[in-house]
């Protein structure tokens, strides 16, 4: 078993932002009231996931760029954007003027692959290259340079009245120290270490091993956040955030417990044998009182790795469900968790 729990340093929260297709204003300003609500409580980040062609947030960076002028201190984050929709140099130049305008809070993560459904959209997001598209890690790769300031052309100077950059503008030193990369897989985890960046974990992971064996997602989580951590020049100190579904009670009313663990109960099914051909494990959701969530989290061999987490909310609640969650888990569960607030 890993050592003991060591003190939570860096409480955060991740959200879908859904919407309303007849109404998707409001939503949007749902997410941006729960990220201000966030700071207000002294949480140290929000992030936001991304959902293409459905009714949450398909432009994060955008979200975000917002919630900049509406906060001052929390970190702001995507978990994750997946590459495989996005041009890296184009991506580049929007996250450097998201986190100028931030005063250097964003913390971008993504992920590499082929865009969900691509059989379907190719024609609409690549009509010309689709068949020729790199989803593999060079994407992200090249990515990663853009955004340390490598060369995105060979041309630098002035034509004219107008002045040329050979790297990406504006640039932001310090954004480059604050990647993540979204891993699920044992070789994804130790690709993020080689790179020398961030890695986030979530509620999923691929089930990898033998057939025979008991699965344990927290087992195998545990394992990637150690092998990344072997591969990156930090060592132990490499970065590590956690993104389980937990659910504190402590507040809720009895019609908000109930349809807490009714959600966390039709979800269970998921989680006891890997899902489709990724073979994809999901971890439990953790719903309960803090006390109950804090042994919980102690037991749980992912956790016991790391001293940051971006707790999931669920999907599909109301926005006074998730003012008490992110209430009771800055003022219940993250300080019995060892945390203490972010100050303004």
């Amino acid at each position: 078993m890993s050592p003991n729990p060591r003190p939570l340093r860096k409480l955060g929260f991740l959200t879908i932002g859904l919407f309303d297709e007849a109404d998707p204003r409001r939503g949007h300003e749902s997410t941006l009231d729960l990220i201000t609500l966030g700071e207000r409580l002294g949480f140290d980040s929000a992030w936001l996931r991304h959902r293409h062609l459905q009714y949450g947030i398909s432009s994060p960076v955008a979200v975000l760029a917002a919630a900049t002028q509406r906060t001052s201190r929390i970190q702001l984050g995507t978990a994750v954007t997946p590459l495989g929709w996005e041009n890296p140099l184009r991506l580049a130049e929007d996250l450097a003027t998201v986190d100028v305008l931030s005063g250097g809070r964003l913390n971008p993560g993504f992920s590499v692959g082929p865009p969900t459904h691509y059989a379907h959209l190719r024609d609409a997001l690549y009509p010309d290259t689709g068949d020729q598209e790199d989803f593999s890690p060079r994407r992200a790769e090249r990515l990663l340079a853009l955004v340390r300031g490598e060369d995105a052309s060979d041309f630098a100077g002035t034509e004219g009245i107008e002045v040329y950059s050979r790297r990406v503008q504006p640039h932001s030193p310090g954004l480059a120290s604050r990647l993540w990369y979204g891993a699920g897989s044992l070789r994804s985890a130790r690709w993020a270490g080689e790179q020398g960046i961030n890695l986030l974990t979530s509620s999923v992971v691929k089930a990898e091993g033998d057939d025979a064996e008991p699965l344990d997602f927290a087992a195998i989580q545990a394992a990637q956040i150690r092998a990344f951590r072997e591969r990156h020049p930090d060592g132990d100190r490499a970065r590590v955030s956690q993104g389980l579904v937990v659910i504190p009670t402590d507040s809720a009313t009895p019609e908000q417990r109930a349809k807490y663990q009714a959600y966390a109960l039709a979800r269970a099914p998921r989680t006891l044998a890997p899902q489709g051909p990724a073979r994809l494990l999901f971890a439990p959701d953790l719903v309960g009182t803090s006390e109950e969530l804090v042994e919980r989290l102690h037991a749980h061999a992912g956790y016991r790795e790391v001293d940051e987490v971006a707790f999931a909310l669920p999907f599909t609640f109301e926005h006074e469900d998730y003012t008490q969650i992110l209430t009771d888990l800055a003022t219940r569960l993250g300080p019995a968790l060892g945390w203490t607030p972010g100050q303004d």
